[in-house]
Formats: structure tokens, C-alpha cells, sequence
């Protein structure tokens, strides 16, 4: 049964009365199917990213999530779920594998496009995941950005992609020092690089390395330009039994910590996933002030009265930090 108290819900505050409104239009609307209903309802509660976009793919996921607690029964669906097309398996797509072995300055400049839904390449980007990266290109679920990179000679070389941040992540959220209300209030100021492809046939010393830092600079603009915000601070984790993050560490990001093995839907704690480490990359020094505030004024001040978030030190400095928050907690 729903609690009277307001519930957080991908990651919106829904009440008694909004779930209310969902189920008088499930039983006044019955010609809506599930777009028509979750558009309504973001009109309604004028649930819109800041680009003033309606969010529609999060609202559908929270109609979703409202029916698995069997507090709604949705309409059926009228079509396959778009997901199940992405999942499918890809038509193969020419492109060039001949072994590229040379200097990084031979290759450049380097094109790295950001592709949107119309783009020729996306296309081609899905399918490279798909074929060449070890997880798959599965699904980009929220906001995200999509990278493909050509060299001067137009022969692609990497795909990078940015999604959804971690809900949670232990040593992520001390390493900000943000509580549970400003989690979720700025997570979307986070994004996750949730796949680095280096094609196989591309042995080129140092570009991982200098892709990351050409793309995290631009990064923040392209978002901005896209969802109407900007990125605060970058996450990803890394398999360390594949990989022991040796690009990202060049590129300037700070490993703060690691998973433990455990998988989200491991319910009765028996589940064992790989072990991955966590790195973060802040993309302004004041990181910890934009992330935190205004809660920030009820947590712990610096000896100097301020609050803690409102530090800014470079990235050495928290490098040093997170190593020492690793001490203190074990590691």
C-alpha cells in the first residue's frame, strides 16, 4: 500500500495526490496508451529537464515502477518495447580493420563527433559496441552523450559513451561529502563513462589517454547544449580483473575507492559480480559547493567556519584526499 508520506520515484516526490491523479486518468482516459499518458502527466506536473524538454522516457520508467509495486495497472503495451529492438541483434556494418600502428600525430586531427538520434554514424557506433566492447552497447537509459572518433583519414578509432550516474556509490559519495537529499537532488550533475572502446585493431600509444582529456573538455558544453545543464563531476568504473585503469589515471582521474562486489539485485546477498574500481574526474574546482548547496549549510565548516563542500583544491591535492579517506576506511 502507498504511504501517505511523499516517496522519491525516479528521483521525482511523488504524494498520496499524485498517484492519486495517475489512477483517475488510468480509469477516465482508457483510449491513452502509455506515451499519451506519460506525456499528460508530465505536462501536468511540469516534469521537464532544463532544457524544457518534457521527461518522458523517466516518467514512463516511473509508471513502471509504480505497476511492479502493483500500486497501478498499466494499458498493454501497443508495440514492442523499444528496448527489445535496441537489444537486438545488430546487422553487420562495413568498416575499415586495417591495423592502425602508427604515431598519434600521425592520425591527427583527430573529428570526435557527438552523434544525435538523425546522425549517419549512430548507426555504426551501436553496432562497434555491440561487436567489440565485452559488455555489449546495451541501453542508454536517461541522459547521455555518444562520442565517435575518426581519424584525419576518416577511419574510426574509439567510441566513448556517457550515461546515468550510480544511484549510489559508497566512496563516490564521501569523496563529494553530500548527504542523502542533495543525492538526490544533483545526481544529474553526474554522468558515468559507462563504455571506452578502443577499437582492437588500433594500437596507437597514449591516444586513451588523450581522447579522455580532449573529450571531458568539451564535454560539459555538449551537455549544456543537449539537456540544458552542465556536468559537475565524471565516474567510471573499472573491471579490474580486465583492466587496471592505466588511461584514466594518465588523463588526470582520481580513483577514489571500489565496489564490493555486490550486484544491486542481489537481494538475498549471495549474487558475486566483479570487483570494480571507481574513478572521478571534478570538472571545476568548486565541485563540492555546487554539488552540495544550499544543504551544505547543515553539515560540518573547516576550521576557517566554512562549510566543508565549499573547498576547491586541484586535482593532486584530491588525489592525496582520497587516498587518505581509503585509510581511514580500511583499505
Amino acid at each position: 500500500m502507498f504511504v501517505e508520506t511523499e516517496q522519491v520515484i525516479q528521483g521525482r516526490r511523488l504524494s498520496a495526490q499524485d498517484l492519486g491523479l495517475v489512477r483517475h486518468w488510468l480509469a477516465t482516459e482508457p483510449g491513452w496508451n502509455r506515451t499519451r499518458l506519460s506525456r499528460e502527466l508530465c505536462r501536468q506536473w511540469n516534469w521537464r529537464n532544463e532544457a524544457g524538454r518534457l521527461k518522458d522516457m523517466a516518467c514512463r520508467t516511473l509508471l513502471l515502477k509504480l505497476e511492479r509495486r502493483s500500486l497501478i495497472r498499466l494499458p498493454l503495451s501497443r508495440q514492442g518495447s523499444p528496448n527489445g529492438l535496441r537489444n537486438r541483434k545488430r546487422l553487420d556494418i562495413a568498416h575499415d580493420q586495417t591495423p592502425i600502428a602508427d604515431a598519434l600525430a600521425a592520425l591527427r586531427p583527430l573529428r570526435i563527433e557527438a552523434l544525435g538520434p538523425q546522425y549517419p554514424d549512430l548507426a555504426l557506433f551501436r553496432f562497434l559496441l555491440q561487436r567489440y566492447h565485452y559488455l555489449g552497447c546495451g541501453n542508454s537509459v536517461g541522459e547521455n552523450l555518444k562520442y565517435l572518433v575518426r581519424d584525419r583519414q576518416s577511419r574510426p578509432l574509439a567510441c566513448l559513451l556517457f550515461g546515468s550516474a550510480a544511484w549510489k556509490a559508497k566512496d563516490r559519495d564521501r569523496f563529494i561529502g553530500w548527504n542523502g537529499q542533495c543525492r538526490q537532488q544533483r545526481l544529474g550533475r553526474l554522468t558515468n563513462n559507462t563504455r571506452f572502446l578502443i577499437l582492437p585493431w588500433v594500437r596507437v600509444p597514449h591516444l586513451a589517454s588523450h581522447l579522455l582529456g580532449q573529450v571531458t573538455r568539451r564535454l560539459n558544453a555538449d551537455w549544456i547544449a543537449k539537456y540544458g545543464h552542465g556536468i559537475e563531476l565524471l565516474e567510471t568504473f573499472v573491471d579490474r580483473e580486465r583492466f587496471r585503469g592505466t588511461c584514466y589515471r594518465a588523463a588526470g582521474w582520481v580513483h577514489v575507492g571500489a565496489t564490493t562486489g555486490r550486484s544491486r539485485n542481489d537481494v538475498d546477498q549471495t549474487l558475486r559480480v566483479p570487483v570494480k574500481d571507481l574513478y572521478v574526474l571534478p570538472l571545476v574546482p568548486d565541485f563540492r559547493r555546487r554539488l552540495c548547496a544550499p544543504a551544505c549549510a547543515a553539515e560540518p565548516r573547516d576550521a576557517a567556519g566554512r562549510p566543508a563542500c565549499s573547498r576547491t583544491e586541484s586535482l593532486p591535492a584530491l588525489a592525496r584526499e582520497a587516498r587518505e579517506q581509503a585509510g581511514r576506511a580500511g583499505r
